[in-house]
């Protein structure tokens, strides 16, 4: 089996570690000492109870994570996230909310919050063709606004936030989907925190959101009873039947992380080094290679890119298929090609491509 796995460059649902799925495959059809497996466990049942205990203390620790934030296992992905945040913290506020619109998602984020209420775009990297995120000195939002929201990474023109913002006494709400647990972060500057899980995290199908407390006071009365925070911490993720299976790699991923890798910060020094062998094949392939992202603001997690003569796109990426490298395909609305390079992907695997980048201009370069 190990021999036949490819390198899987999709941008999401994205590797999962190997030993990870292994250990899946191995308890699949009976967790220890329960004699059922996952998919068929009661979520009221001590076991799975345990499970949710032992993610979200795997959570904690790898975040360092304050006691007045709680942890969510939610569903609907982020995109329900977009909507869910306004429901809760704009909706009948009486202020608006400042959106920072950094690349597709971000401009998603946009168009579900204003339903809600009034949006007010901090900053829109539309002009210069998402190619970067907002520098410190672009970072101003309104001290009266309900909050701020930002896009740590966006996957489709492969940029990525490398500094944290300040925005107290505005709460800062960060979609984190695809570089979440890739690095680590200072929580207490966030009032909210989403990250679809099937990046870095775990398989698709659970939402991960963090939340610190005082914000639920700010929740308004009669919204739906699944799109309330509130529900959802008073019955500690299990209002309804929670995502069990995606829970439960959730809780492999992050035993993984902190066992096997040891932590976000050494996890952050691998993700560094794989997307700086790319960039260097890039940037030194005298504009064979075209990155997309300045430089400031280039991914470690989607590493985006053309090639000069675009119709040897389409080769480049047949080419690496049959060389076991799957999902480099840009996508539909930016074309090119993108490397997403989460957790998962091993050093070998961003070796292996970087090898072929150099083989494949040297073949069809000029």
């Amino acid at each position: 089996m190990k021999e036949s796995r490819v390198y899987n460059y999709s941008a999401g649902p994205g590797a999962l570690p190997l030993p990870v799925l292994e250990r899946a495959q191995d308890e699949l059809v009976g967790l220890p000492g329960v004699g059922m497996s996952v998919l068929e466990i009661s979520h009221r049942s001590a076991p799975f109870e345990q499970v949710l205990r032992d993610t979200e203390n795997n959570l904690r620790a790898l975040l360092d994570l304050p006691r007045d934030y709680h942890v969510l296992f939610l569903q609907g992905g982020a995109t329900l996230q977009f909507s869910m945040v306004p429901m809760n913290l704009l909706r009948g506020s009486g202020r608006h909310a400042d959106y920072v619109v950094a690349g597709t998602w971000g401009k998603k984020a946009v168009t579900e919050a204003r339903r809600e209420g009034e949006v007010r775009v901090l900053w829109d990297g539309d002009g210069e063709a998402f190619t970067r995120m907002p520098r410190p000195d672009e970072w101003q939002p309104d001290p009266k606004a309900a909050y701020v929201h930002i896009t740590s990474n966006e996957t489709i023109q492969g940029i990525q936030l490398h500094w944290e913002p300040e925005s107290s006494p505005v709460p800062l709400v960060c979609d984190m989907s695809s570089d979440f647990l890739s690095r680590p972060i200072s929580v207490e500057r966030y009032g909210l925190i989403y990250a679809g899980a099937q990046k870095n995290a775990g398989p698709a199908g659970v939402t991960v959101v963090i939340l610190r407390e005082e914000l639920l006071e700010r929740i308004p009365d009669n919204l739906h009873t699944m799109l309330d925070y509130g529900v959802h911490v008073a019955k500690d993720s299990m209002y309804n039947t929670p995502p069990v299976f995606s829970i439960y790699v959730v809780n492999l991923v992050t035993e993984w992380l902190l066992l096997e890798i040891g932590g976000l910060r050494k996890m952050a020094e691998v993700n560094a080094e794989k997307a700086e062998l790319l960039y260097r094949v890039i940037d030194e392939s005298d504009g064979f290679y075209r990155g997309h992202a300045q430089s400031e603001s280039r991914s470690h997690m989607n590493v985006t890119w053309s090639i000069a003569d675009s119709n040897l796109e389409l080769l480049f990426v047949n080419q690496a298929r049959t060389r076991g490298m799957h999902g480099l395909k840009g996508h539909r609305s930016l074309g090119g090609l993108r490397a997403s390079i989460y957790n998962a992907m091993p050093l070998h695997g961003v070796r292996a491509l970087r090898d072929f980048m150099l083989e494949f201009r040297e073949e069809y370069g000029l």
